[in-house]
Order: C-alpha cells, then sequence, then structure tokens
C-alpha cells in the first residue's frame, strides 16, 4: 500500500486546511485509517481515525470541534480538514492504513498501523 498526503503549507492562525491522502496498491475499503502529526522534539501523536466504512471516527481532545476526517472509498482517499488552525497545530502530517478485521474498528495507536505516507507539513503562524 502506498499513500501520498498533499494540501499541507503555511496558513495563520485561525485559517483552515483540508489534507488529502491517495491510497494505491491494496483494497481501500478494507483499511482502518489514521491521521497523525509529529511536531519538532515530540511523539507522533494520533489526531484523528476513522474506520473503513467511515461510519466511526475518533478524535483527540486537542483537535474535537475543529477537525474533521473523512473518506471516499470510491476515491481511495482519506481527508483531514482543519479548522481554527492554532500554532500549537505546527507539524507534520502524516496519514496511516491499516487492513481492519470489522467495519466497527478503528486505531489510534501507532504502532497499530503498518503503512506510512511520506508526510506533509502545516505551519500555523500567529
Amino acid at each position: 500500500v502506498q499513500l501520498v498526503e498533499s494540501g499541507g503549507g503555511l496558513v495563520q492562525a485561525g485559517g483552515s486546511l483540508r489534507l488529502s491522502c491517495a491510497a494505491s496498491g491494496g483494497t481501500f475499503s478494507t483499511y482502518a485509517m489514521g491521521w497523525f502529526r509529529q511536531a519538532p522534539g515530540k511523539e507522533r501523536e494520533v489526531v484523528a481515525a476513522i474506520s473503513r466504512s467511515g461510519s466511526i471516527t475518533h478524535y483527540a481532545d486537542s483537535v474535537k470541534g475543529r477537525f474533521a476526517i473523512s473518506r471516499d472509498n470510491a476515491k481511495n482517499t482519506v481527508y483531514l480538514q482543519m479548522n481554527s488552525l492554532k500554532p500549537e497545530d505546527t507539524a507534520v502530517y502524516y496519514c496511516a492504513s491499516r487492513y481492519a478485521y470489522s467495519g466497527s474498528f478503528l486505531y489510534t495507536g501507532k504502532d497499530a498501523y503498518g503503512y506510512w505516507g511520506q508526510g506533509t507539513q502545516v505551519t500555523v503562524s500567529s
């Protein structure tokens, strides 16, 4: 499975960005997906996760109410809509995937994921 993120960039605080992650090489509809981020000197942390059907989602407390994860299985793509961005959201954002045994599963630990994209930089200026 290959994952390619896009949509990162520089934005002012309060602005919005939409990240996309295009998947290839697998059956996308059987994979649970996650978005993670890593700031300099910090551990990689989960931002949001979504089940393979898209019916179940999870968000880190720090982004609840501001970010939204979604997926389009027909386009093999997962999205992260980021609104009301803050300087502390600055990080490299990664998408990740893994096979899900059930449509009701999602995964929030980075060690649960076997496939990762190369990352896209998001910088929020104050």
